[in-house]
């Protein structure tokens, strides 16, 4: 059982994935024991705590705040020569955001060449709903799109 519950885990650079996946399978593997055991109060109670847990705090825990090391990832298309980086840039570290990561694509397939593609990924515990409000506002920004990334607390 260990080693079933353990090849669910990857480690990818720094973010682990799989844990929670695992988690689960050693919790169902422990009920189905104590079950087969003939502790079936044990059974019930256990997963009862389990879909308390699952149901109950996820929607708490979306209501607690951001910690400061969150990373959300961007992507914008902007048209180039308005300022409009510079101004997406200000926009966001006066919102306190950290820019962490920033990845450039020029559009020289076809499209307009004046349309450039980027991704920031930012550090910080503000609030990212409104920081896309204010980006899409940008004289020259014409998409802005966001993702948080998972496994980003240190």
């Amino acid at each position: 059982i260990g080693f079933i519950g353990g090849g669910l885990i990857f480690v990818r650079r720094d973010a682990v994935r799989g844990l929670t996946t695992a988690a689960v399978v050693w919790l169902t593997c422990a009920v189905g024991m104590a079950a087969g055991a003939g502790l079936w109060l044990l059974a019930v109670v256990v997963t009862a705590a389990h879909f308390l847990v699952v149901f109950a705090f996820t929607p708490l825990v979306a209501r607690l705040p951001r910690s400061r090391y969150t990373q959300s990832r961007l992507r914008l298309t902007y048209l180039d020569g308005k300022g409009a980086l510079r101004r997406v840039l200000a926009i966001c570290t006066g919102r306190g955001f950290l820019v962490a990561e920033l990845t450039m694509e020029r559009h020289r397939d076809g499209h307009d060449p004046h349309v450039v593609s980027i991704w920031l990924v930012l550090q910080g515990s503000g609030e990212v709903q409104g920081l896309l409000t204010e980006l899409v506002e940008v004289e020259g920004v014409r998409t802005v799109s966001s993702a948080e990334i998972e496994g980003s607390v240190p």
